[in-house]
């Protein structure tokens, strides 16, 4: 491994491939219930389906809500609101991801409480960056963070809810993903881990850290992120398809300073996937099977 003071080299090479490629081993596909229902939507609008068909189909008077970050939970933060507004829900609590996403609520009149460890959850929905065809393992993070959030957070909730809906549009439902996984670490020695990074992906991907604001280099710039926690992040960018996201986010937790990152493999899990078409729901109740 290269040296912290040879940083040019770690800035501008490529990583290459592993010698125990991520594509891993077969896997049998999980059970899945799908169903589309069929009409001619705009983007916009079948973005908004979607939302207001998650908070209609999934959520109860009474439950603690996970409520996500992102354009489409937004959306249907308002609905939820309007719900209980005209008193089709009641005794709902929300639980934010986000600072975005607690101002949102509070607008729409969502009672709200804070995340503990110990807080029980009942449903929540979030956006996904991507979503791996057949897994339905997401990634989150990618987008850049606002005052407040926290991908720690975030991951925390979905993981504490007892049922958890995803909600994107077509072209983020894919196999192969490229792009980048955001890589939580720990700020003092950080080029020492994005260096095992680096080499672990060799080929494949190339690993920058994140700036706070502007357009930097692979080092970050001036001004690299600093989370809440006092983590920077690694955006770790695959320029090879993943074949196997869930082995990706198995070796970067095996990582040496590396606290958390934007892989979400949850069960169960659904998928509510928007499109000018209608709405594809994917259900997944059972872990993959690997062997």
């Amino acid at each position: 491994m290269a040296s912290v003071a040879s940083s040019s080299s770690f800035s501008t090479r490529h990583l290459l491939r592993s010698p125990t490629p991520l594509l891993g081993r077969r896997r049998c596909r999980p059970n899945f219930l799908s169903m589309v229902t069929r009409s001619c939507l705009d983007d916009s609008s079948a973005l908004l389906h979607a939302a207001e068909y998650t908070v209609d189909n999934y959520v109860k008077s009474g439950m603690v809500v996970g409520l996500g970050s992102g354009h489409a939970s937004g959306m249907a933060i308002q609905h939820l609101g309007r719900q209980l507004r005209t008193g089709n829900l009641k005794d709902i609590v929300g639980i934010p991801m986000s600072v975005a996403s607690a101002s949102e609520a509070a607008k729409a009149g969502i009672p709200l409480d804070t995340y503990q460890e110990s807080s029980q959850i009942d449903f929540a929905f979030d956006d996904a960056d991507a979503i791996e065809e057949g897994t339905l393992v997401a990634i989150i993070g990618r987008r850049k963070l606002q005052g407040g959030e926290s991908i720690i957070q975030e991951k925390s909730i979905i993981n504490a809810s007892n049922k958890l809906v995803f909600i994107i549009e077509e072209n983020q439902y894919k196999g192969g993903l490229e792009g980048s996984i955001p890589v939580l670490i720990q700020s003092p020695n950080w080029m020492a881990t994005a260096e095992e990074i680096d080499d672990m992906f060799l080929g494949d991907a190339e690993v920058w850290r994140r700036p706070s604001m502007g357009q930097a280099g692979p080092l970050g710039g001036d001004f690299p992120v600093v989370t809440r926690e006092g983590h920077n992040i690694l955006d770790v960018i695959f320029t090879s398809p993943i074949e196997n996201l869930a082995e990706v986010a198995k070796s970067l937790g095996k990582v040496d300073g590396v606290v958390d990152h934007g892989v979400v493999s949850k069960i169960p899990c659904t998928v509510v996937i928007a499109s000018q078409n209608g709405l594809n729901i994917l259900d997944k109740w059972t872990a993959d099977i690997v062997g």
